[in-house]
Parts: C-alpha cells; sequence; structure tokens
C-alpha cells in the first residue's frame, strides 16, 4: 500500500512520486492551502494540498487528527526558511497528488502531544497512548535490549529453553495467583513466581547453560516498579561459582549498554558488602549517585539521658545513625515538617536535627531543639564524625535499625533528588555477602532473603542448623543508579543441605516432601553446582529510557490495582465456568465484585 515510510522521505527522495500511509497527525489551514502533518511509526512529514486539484483538496478538508489515510504525491523542497532541523524530514514536503481516507477517527480521548494526561485515562485507551513517539520509542528501546540479549547468550552457548506457566503452588515469598483445574476438581495450578525450581532442574538434566526471557507473576503490593505479571531475562549455569556468574552477566550488562545506548559501565563493577551498604546508606540498592552517607552515632547515644537516643542506642536491635547534609541549613522548618512527615510513612516516630551556623562555636553556632538534651562533648563527637561544615544540617535517625535504614535511606534518597544533588552517568554495582535469612519479629520466625534455594556459604549442614540466624549466603545483587536490576545466588546442591534450609525456615521433612518432593528427588540423583540470576527487564529498560515507571516500558499493564482498564479485566464470570470449575462464590460475594 505504500512505497515509503513517512519519516524516512528525505532530499535524496527530491521530485520523485511517493505513495504514504499513516495517521493525520494535525491539520492546518494556512490561506486556502493545507497542510497536514502526516504520521507512521517512522516519524512526521509534511503534505501539501493545494486547491488547484480541487477534488483531492475538497477530501483533505475533510481531515481531521487520527484519520488513517494514504496519499500520493511528489517530494519537492520546503521553501527557504520554512525547514524543520528537528525532522528527518524536515527539508522537504509532499505536493498531494492523490488522497484515500482508510479510516476516519472520532476526536481523540486527547492530544497525543498533551504531556499532562492522567495515567487511567492513558491506559484506557492504551492503544491511543501507544501511538506517542515517546512511547513507541521506549518499546523499540526494550526490542533492541531483548534481540542483544538474546545475540549475547546465544554466542556464549545458552539454550533458550520454556518453562511451564502452569505449575505448583509452592512458598516463594509473594502470593501466587492461582488457576482452578476443571480435570482435578478441587485442585489448581500457580502461575510462576519466576521459574526457578525448573531452571534448576534443568541443570539437573545436564543442561549446562539455560536462558530464556520469561513472563512471571506475582500477587503483592504494587508501586511504580512493581506489575503483577512482568518480564524476566533468567538464566542459569551449571559447574559454577558466584565469580562465573557475575564474570557473564557484568559483561552481558556492558555490552547492552555498548551496544544498545552507547554508554561504557564502569569495568568491573565495584563491589560492597551487604553490611557496608546498609551501614553507609541503610540499603542493600544504594544510589551511588548520591553523595550522602550515615554516620554511625549508636555507641555515642548509649549514655546520653535523652531517652529519643540513649533507647535505641541501647536496645540490641536499636540504631542510632545521622546524615549530613551539606548546605542543609538553608531548608526552612516548613520544609524540614515535611521531610519529617516523609520518613513517617516509614516507621520513624520523629526526624531530629541540627542547623550548623559555625561548627566552631558550641552555643550560638548551631540550632536545635534538641541540643538541650546532649552534652557539649557528644555535641562535639556528632559534629567532627560527621565533619560538618558551616551551613550543613544533620539529620538523626534514632529506632530500630530496620526502621531507621528504610526512613533515613529513603530520606537520602529523597534529599538527594529534591536538592540536586544526583550526580550524572551510570553507576553500578554488585552487592555481596548477604545474610541466609532475615528474622520476623512479628512472626517469629527466619525468612529466606532471596528464596529458599540459595546456598549457604558453608559447606556444612550440621553448622546451618546449629546457628542459621548467623549464616552468610551465596548470593549477589547487580544494582544500577539506586534500582535491582538483577539478583542471583549459587544454589543448593546436596539433598541434606536442602532439608537444613527448610528446616531453619520452619518448613518440616514432610511439608518439604510435600511441596518439593520433586526437587528433594532430583538432588539424590546426582545435581551439579550450579548458579544463576534473573534480571528485570522492565526495570532494566525503564532505568535505560529514562521512564520513571515500569508501566511507559510495557504494552499493555495494570494498574496498582492490578487491573486492565483497556479489557476491564479481571471481570466476573458467570455461573457455568464456576459450576464446572467446581467453584462456588461465598455468599455476600456478587458477581460484579460487590462484597
Amino acid at each position: 500500500m505504500r512505497t515509503h515510510l513517512c519519516g524516512r522521505v528525505t532530499e535524496r527522495d527530491l521530485d520523485s512520486e511517493v505513495t504514504l500511509c499513516g495517521w493525520v497527525n494535525r491539520r492546518r489551514d494556512h490561506g486556502g492551502v493545507i497542510f497536514v502533518d502526516l504520521r507512521d511509526h517512522a516519524g512526521l512529514v509534511q503534505v501539501v494540498f493545494d486547491p488547484d486539484r480541487a477534488e483531492v483538496f475538497a477530501r483533505a478538508e475533510q481531515l481531521r487528527s487520527e484519520y488513517v489515510i494514504r496519499m500520493t504525491g511528489r517530494v519537492r523542497r520546503r521553501p527557504e526558511g520554512t525547514e524543520n532541523p528537528e525532522l528527518t524530514t524536515g527539508a522537504v514536503e509532499i505536493l498531494g497528488l492523490e488522497l484515500e481516507v482508510l479510516n476516519a477517527a472520532k476526536t481523540p480521548p486527547f492530544p497525543l502531544d498533551d504531556e499532562d494526561v492522567g495515567e487511567d485515562t492513558r491506559l484506557r485507551y492504551r492503544y491511543m497512548d501507544l501511538r506517542r513517539p515517546e512511547m513507541q520509542e521506549r518499546l523499540r528501546l526494550r526490542g533492541r535490549v531483548t534481540a542483544a540479549m538474546r545475540r549475547f547468550l546465544e554466542e556464549r552457548d545458552f539454550l533458550d529453553i520454556e518453562t511451564p506457566m502452569l505449575t505448583r503452588a509452592t512458598p516463594e515469598g509473594a502470593r501466587d495467583y492461582l488457576v482452578p483445574s476443571r480435570t482435578h476438581a478441587g485442585s489448581f495450578f500457580a502461575l510462576p513466581q519466576s521459574p526457578q525450581l525448573f531452571k534448576q532442574l534443568l541443570m539437573m538434566s545436564g543442561m549446562d547453560r539455560y536462558y530464556q526471557i520469561t513472563r512471571c507473576f506475582r500477587d503483592e503490593d504494587l508501586r511504580a516498579d512493581r506489575q503483577p505479571e512482568f518480564t524476566q531475562l533468567d538464566l542459569e549455569m551449571a559447574f559454577v561459582d558466584e565469580a562465573d556468574v557475575m564474570g557473564v552477566t557484568e559483561e552481558l550488562m556492558r555490552h547492552l549498554f555498548r551496544e544498545v545506548m552507547g554508554i561504557e559501565l564502569d569495568d568491573p563493577f565495584p563491589r560492597m558488602s551487604h553490611a557496608e551498604a546498609m551501614t553507609r546508606f541503610g540499603s542493600d540498592k544504594p544510589d551511588l549517585r548520591i553523595p550522602l552517607e550515615f554516620t554511625e552515632l549508636t555507641e555515642v547515644m548509649q549514655a546520653v539521658e535523652f531517652k529519643v537516643f540513649n533507647g535505641p542506642a541501647n536496645d540490641p536491635e536499636g540504631r542510632v545513625a545521622a546524615l549530613r547534609v551539606p548546605g542543609g541549613a538553608k531548608l526552612t522548618r516548613k520544609e524540614i515538617d515535611v521531610y519529617t512527615e516523609y520518613v513517617g510513612r516509614y516507621g520513624a516516630k520523629g526526624l531530629a536535627y541540627i542547623k550548623v551556623n559555625d561548627p566552631a562555636d558550641l552555643e550560638g553556632g548551631l540550632q536545635s531543639p534538641i541540643l538541650k538534651f546532649l552534652p557539649e562533648d557528644v555535641t562535639r563527637q556528632i559534629l567532627d564524625r560527621t565533619a560538618a561544615a558551616a551551613g550543613d544540617l544533620i539529620f538523626f535517625g534514632a529506632d530500630k535499625a530496620s526502621v531507621v535504614n528504610e526512613a533515613i535511606g529513603a530520606l537520602r534518597v529523597k534529599l538527594g533528588h529534591d536538592l540536586d544533588m544526583v550526580e550524572p552517568g551510570w553507576r553500578p554495582l554488585w552487592v555481596v555477602d548477604f545474610p541466609m535469612f532475615e528474622w520476623d519479629a512479628d512472626d517469629q520466625r527466619l525468612y529466606a532473603l532471596h528464596h529458599p534455594f540459595t546456598a549457604p556459604a558453608t559447606d556444612s549442614p550440621e553448622a546451618l542448623r546449629e546457628n542459621p540466624r548467623e549464616a552468610m549466603s551465596r548470593a549477589y545483587d547487580m544494582v544500577l543508579n539506586g534500582t535491582e536490576v538483577g539478583g542471583g545466588s549459587i544454589r543448593i546442591h546436596n539433598p541434606e543441605m536442602q532439608q537444613a534450609a527448610f528446616e531453619a525456615l520452619g518448613i518440616g521433612e514432610e511439608e518439604a516432601r510435600e511441596k518439593f518432593g520433586f526437587l528433594l528427588d532430583a538432588l539424590h540423583f546426582g545435581a551439579p553446582p550450579h548458579g544463576g540470576l534473573a534480571f528485570g527487564l522492565d526495570r532494566l529498560v525503564m532505568l535505560m529510557s529514562g521512564a520513571h515507571s515500569i508501566r511507559d516500558v510495557m504494552a499493555f499493564p495494570k494498574t496498582q490495582t492490578a487491573a486492565c482498564l483497556l479489557t476491564d479485566a479481571p471481570a466476573p464470570v458467570g455461573e457455568k465456568p464456576l459450576r464446572e470449575l467446581g467453584i462456588r462464590l461465598r455468599a455476600g460475594v456478587a458477581g460484579d465484585g460487590a462484597q
């Protein structure tokens, strides 16, 4: 139907006749001459309809935004002074000779060049939203990334293998999406949270190197970088250690940025232990572009009488830390109140601070409502340890260590962005030496920090049983500009060690056999040492494209309530299919979702 793409008509085509198809981006009537910006996926070109061709001109007068047309015309140079250097086609225009309306269009629900359209509207009319050039470029970038991933891995003998979408529900951290079985009444499949167990089974099958760009499903609370269904690059390797997996995946990341974006990342990526990351930044995914760090004050505060500080300082699970903000003394009390409210979202009960006007003058050079509670020697230690200078502001976090880390860690990031302190560029990082488990005080039990199949740093199952709370794992996370883009580990390949890990998690032998019997059986038939990593493709493309949400790099995402506004899913189903599945809704649950 066409000889050229709209965005690829250039001076090479001068005086030639072309046929184009596309959408009317904009129509302008200038003194009897009609100008149409015609758009397709390749870009825009200007078409001119002259009244000398009355029949074609009359059709052009009927055109409106988003009409789909086919036109034939002659390429000519734009008049001097009317060129548009912003467009590839900006030196030329097309004199319209023929025009066919392939499809009329209603008035669009929103102008495609309007940046202030609400997200609900964009998602409801997603097919319109995806016509916008920035959305199309993000999806093209995603396509280039996945193509580069495949080429890289296949050149290194990785085999693309699909794993099942209908599988068994297993405890992997988030809720499963359950699928009722019609042929096995009362039983359910689960959609996979990841291909974790299947890729381990592939290693036990002798596949050696596996990869898959796959859909995963988690029924969890959502946010900007989470979706109920998302895409991973999943890979696994046999007969490897941490250095092997990290080496290949780090090389892959450098390859992607070099090939897709023309950017060279660090070689090698720096490494930081989990403990150091938490101590310095309160986060296991620190954004190294922000030059703010915690200063540890727990020991300093143990003897002060100020209960806000000495309580957490003398609590084995507590922490007192300071965050020095260079130039932060300019913040007003109102702005500090806003930050106090912000850290409250993370469980902090308040936000103490000291404004430093003159660090040499402890009496008149400091401003803070807490100074009267602190001895001078403690105040001096705070200033010395934080290296505070005139004009700085010191924020304090004092609570359970988990609260301090989360609240002040989030404050660090927010201040970095609010005060324009984020350094340009890309800062990759490996975070290593993770604890094997984390203790949940509410449930009074251990949970796997990564997943139950992560190998501990010890080779002794007895050592793991004796002191699981102190056990370290062979896990590693790749962090980029404060976002975890990939995580993995060396896996347990010894059945006794796997049983010990289950025991630490409170999974008894009977439950382990019932839920993971197939894996335990496979471990008894000769399992090789193996390990791997999974990249969050959506998060990675979000970062590379500069988007603020993974929804902007997915063609048809869900809302933050896991709904599809485009198709009105999820939706009630009729009584007959429910009856076939052996399902009956409880009294009070209506088919329209009302309770």
